[in-house]
């Protein structure tokens, strides 16, 4: 197969997914990559050609990626995940609407351009999460105790950064008070995976970030949001609060972190996809012993993809700019472990 990934500058050295893509190209495939943060790209002219069998986007929300991603789709081309899906998550204000309509346990939210407008929110419902609507990997994320602290300056750290607030939309929602740790659960086309991390609003609570069992009430809720939204590859924030599991966060192509052979898994669910087409279809259905009715789940089952059988080698001659493959990382010395994946959620 021949498949486009688009990648963003955020991720230009993390292993999720230039592993993958180095993955997929030792199976025999042939990978293009664009850039879309520092190449000029004849769009018109890339999408007309059609010679990919599917396109791959690995950005942050605000990034340009996602126009390069749907100007594909509009053309009839197989993206991963399906383009309505992603666009549907990136904006977290949609998202929000689109969940609770849906009846899935997600905080009340309001929206607003400047965040002094969120001191008409009754003073009963501080602290509030404040965030921007286009928001990605946890930046500029912050408690707000009292309608007084609406104003005080972001972090500076974060004012610069992808995912940054960047003159849009904010959202802002009731606190759900908790451990200081989130529930992240991983969907690869439909396995289920969760892993326990440190909450960005309360970076001093030690968590060790490791894979904790998958309960039928978490995997009903993971399961129900790939439905909702059409998503295959994908990421859950959960938090469990007074009042049971609350959704906080929805991601597309996360970092699939402590997910078990996550490199292999998700090369081959993209190659699944790409044939089958990934418009959501089965997303989010549990397999491989992630019931959601039974008993509760012990632990997570190993992972069940196996490398696809090596199909043809792609041609040697070089890909057409502005298409380019990721160089293979440096060979690492015989006694340090393999690399870890990594990158943005």
């Amino acid at each position: 197969m021949r498949l486009c990934f688009l990648v963003e500058e955020q991720y230009r050295h993390d292993g999720m997914p230039l592993d993958v893509i180095r993955q997929l190209g030792a199976w025999g495939h042939q990978v293009d990559v664009l850039w879309p943060g520092r190449s000029l790209i004849p769009i018109s002219e890339a999408v007309r050609a059609g010679s990919h069998d599917a396109w791959i986007l690995k950005t942050v929300s605000g990034g340009p990626g996602l126009t390069l991603l749907e100007a594909a789709a509009s053309v009839g081309l197989t993206t991963v995940n399906d383009v309505r899906a992603i666009r549907g998550v990136r904006d977290k204000a949609l998202a929000a609407v689109i969940a609770r309509s849906s009846g899935l346990p997600v905080p009340v939210t309001y929206a607003a351009a400047r965040p002094q407008e969120f001191a008409e929110i009754p003073e009963a419902e501080f602290p509030l999460v404040v965030k921007p609507a286009d928001g990605s990997s946890g930046r500029a994320v912050r408690l707000v105790a009292t309608p007084d602290r609406l104003l005080d300056p972001v972090e500076p750290d974060d004012a610069g950064a992808p995912g940054a607030p960047g003159g849009g939309l904010l959202i802002a929602q009731p606190y759900v008070p908790n451990s200081g740790t989130d529930l992240k659960v991983y969907s690869v086309a439909g396995r289920l995976y969760a892993t326990e991390r440190c909450s960005p609003l309360h970076p001093a609570h030690a968590v060790r970030e490791r894979q904790v069992p998958l309960t039928p009430e978490i995997a009903r809720i993971a399961a129900e949001i790939g439905t909702v939204f059409g998503l295959d590859l994908y990421g859950v924030d959960i938090l469990l609060g007074p009042d049971g599991p609350v959704v906080v966060d929805i991601n597309d192509f996360p970092s699939f972190r402590q997910v078990p052979d996550a490199v292999a898994q998700v090369s081959a669910a993209v190659l699944e996809l790409a044939r089958n087409g990934a418009a959501g279809q089965g997303a989010g259905s549990p397999t491989a012993g992630q019931s959601i009715a039974g008993q509760p789940i012990a632990g997570q089952s190993k992972a069940t993809y196996a490398a696809p059988a090596p199909t043809p080698a792609p041609s040697t001659s070089a890909p057409t700019p502005p298409f380019t493959v990721p160089p293979a990382p440096p060979a690492a010395p015989l006694t340090r472990p393999a690399a870890s994946i990594g990158g943005g959620r």
